[in-house]
């Protein structure tokens, strides 16, 4: 291969190498994959020019000698009779043919399997398959698509083409089917077979969706379709033997379900269901409010609301550094008051801060409530990193300006995190601060109790460092989304939309200390785009005159 073509592989192996599996956790790290596949395509294409010259030689060859042998075939001894002819048919066979099977064997494939063998280890893995099936399936359910919008690429925003063959669906099909989200394989299973039935062709076949489709419906309690199904699948390979026990077995339930309805004198349980399902209900109280808020629906921006909000000019109580050149700052809620800032970071500082903090990206971590272990999580799909003051003074003059918009001192405050969202990139519904031990009085109404229950056996997360809780939270936009990937809180209704440049600041604490369970909020999946975000939690301590403690408990 080409020197260039391998230092180009080293330079790529360095990238990926920090990266390890996860690509679909960051659209950033994926980006390096595209290269990767450029580098690829371009060794596949060397290996093909090799091996069109190779088989240039070889039938230049054989024209030469389908020529020769029809000449000398149609008169072999007249044509020997020539001495010459006579000693080059004995060298022909014994150096020039020997040599075309040199030629043949030669394998020329050797520098694209090697590059293509040492890039493996770096290509993504099962696990970031399944991740990037889960995040078609969470913007599915997020935003509401079916899986014909999906798989015709018809997104919000888009540049670019993109659509889902039947193979691809039947991929995400297997996939749900494989994790037993059986309501995501009925739905991706039915688009493979529309697929089909509209003539796309492909290397998936009817049986194995039927196979797949009839057993998940089955799980999802609709025993007569699955009965029809199967019925179905045996029609295309009557020596399915699996399909041949499920008919048995679906067929024997059916008879005992008939039989217990006319025990009971009554034929209202032997209607057949319709094929809809519901979506599992899962784990988090708020799923449809925050999933609502997602799409921009149900925010509780009321005209009386809105005309408590205002814009001004802020110079943070005076600060020098913005007396000169203050800040436009925003109202975006009244209670508790969330303000949007705009021009905080210039379009040089967000490149360079992305430029440092990427060869740091690791997946984000949250912190267990019972243990205090930070672990990865489901519903945190990002890569992020910490970065210090040292590592370029454009991380420390964003910290400095922070201090002055907010008026709050950065000495206590955790280092700068950098986030960077993958497909469907998320973080669902929770606090910033600490919660405290449990006590029974503070809430007792509404999903708020339930959530706040959730967490009464959490440990102190920042005790260790001595600073006290999360105060506030400042948090930049770095990049604008095409579609999804707002913050929202829940508990007001509230859903604030990224625009590069901009950020916004919000108290996470009361006056008196204690949390402010309104600002439970969530970062909504990115539907489109690349969404990078960066944020800076400021801590109690060293803010005891900067803001000082309220008279009562809820100030």
């Amino acid at each position: 291969m080409k020197r260039w073509v391998s230092t180009l592989l080293v330079a790529w192996f360095a990238v990926l190498g920090r990266v390890q599996a996860e690509f679909f956790t960051s659209i950033g790290h994926m980006t390096d994959l595209i290269y990767a596949e450029k580098d690829l395509v371009q060794s596949l294409k060397e290996y093909i020019l090799v091996e069109e010259a190779k088989l240039s030689k070889v039938k230049s060859w054989a024209d030469k000698m389908e020529a020769l042998t029809s000449k000398s075939a149609a008169d072999p001894e007249g044509y020997l009779a020539h001495p010459v002819n006579a000693y080059k048919l004995v060298k022909r066979l014994n150096t020039d043919w020997p040599a075309l099977e040199d030629l043949v064997l030669q394998d020329s494939a050797a520098g694209f399997i090697a590059n293509l063998s040492v890039q493996r280890q770096f290509f993504p893995t099962e696990e970031d398959e399944m991740g990037a099936a889960k995040a078609l399936m969470r913007l599915q359910d997020t935003y509401k698509l079916d899986p014909d919008t999906i798989s015709k690429g018809q997104l919000p925003g888009t540049k670019y083409q993109a659509v889902l063959s039947v193979d691809d669906c039947f991929g995400m099909g297997r996939s749900a089917y494989n994790e037993g989200d059986y309501y995501h394989t009925v739905l991706w299973m039915e688009q493979v077979l529309k697929q089909l039935d509209a003539g796309e062709e492909g290397t998936t076949t009817k049986a194995q969706v039927l196979d797949y489709l009839s057993y998940a419906v089955f799980q999802l309690g609709d025993l007569h379709r699955a009965l029809e199904l199967t019925r179905r699948l045996l029609s295309l390979d009557p020596s399915h033997e699996r399909a041949g026990g499920n008919l048995r077995y679906f067929e024997q339930l059916l008879e005992e379900e008939r039989e217990k309805m006319l025990s009971n004198q009554t034929e209202a349980g032997l209607a057949t269901q319709e094929s809809i399902y519901e979506r599992p209900v899962d784990y988090l109280p708020e799923r449809d409010i925050y999933e609502s808020l997602c799409r921009g629906e149900g925010v509780k921006l009321t005209p009386r609301r809105q005309k408590r909000l205002f814009c001004r000019y802020h110079h943070g109580n005076r600060t020098p550094q913005l007396l000169i050149a203050p800040f436009k700052e925003e109202d975006e809620w009244d209670s508790p008051h969330i303000v949007r800032y705009y021009d905080v970071m210039s379009d040089e500082e967000i490149e360079r801060i992305k430029e440092i903090a990427k060869p740091k990206l690791a997946r984000a971590t949250v912190r267990d409530p019972k243990t205090g272990v930070l672990t990865v999580a489901s519903y945190r799909v990002s890569k992020s990193s910490w970065l210090e003051e040292d590592d370029d003074p454009v991380v420390a003059r964003v910290n400095r300006r922070m201090q002055h918009i907010t008026g709050l001192t950065v000495k206590t405050a955790e280092l700068l995190q950098v986030a960077n969202y993958g497909m469907g990139g998320q973080y669902e519904p929770h606090f910033d601060f600490s919660r405290r031990p449990f006590d029974s009085g503070l809430k007792t109404e509404g999903n708020r109790l339930a959530t706040f229950l959730n967490y009464k056996n959490e440990q102190d997360a920042f005790k260790r460092l001595g600073t006290g809780n999360r105060v506030a939270t400042f948090l930049n936009y770095m990049s604008d989304v095409e579609a999804g990937g707002a913050t929202v809180f829940p508990d007001l209704g509230a859903a604030i939309w990224p625009k590069k440049g901009t950020a916004v600041f919000w108290y996470n604490l009361l006056r008196s200390g204690e949390g402010d369970y309104r600002t439970r909020h969530a970062a909504c999946p990115v539907l489109v785009g690349c969404k990078w975000v960066s944020n800076k939690w400021f801590h109690e301590r060293g803010q005891e005159f900067l803001r000082p403690c309220g008279s009562t408990e809820v100030d």
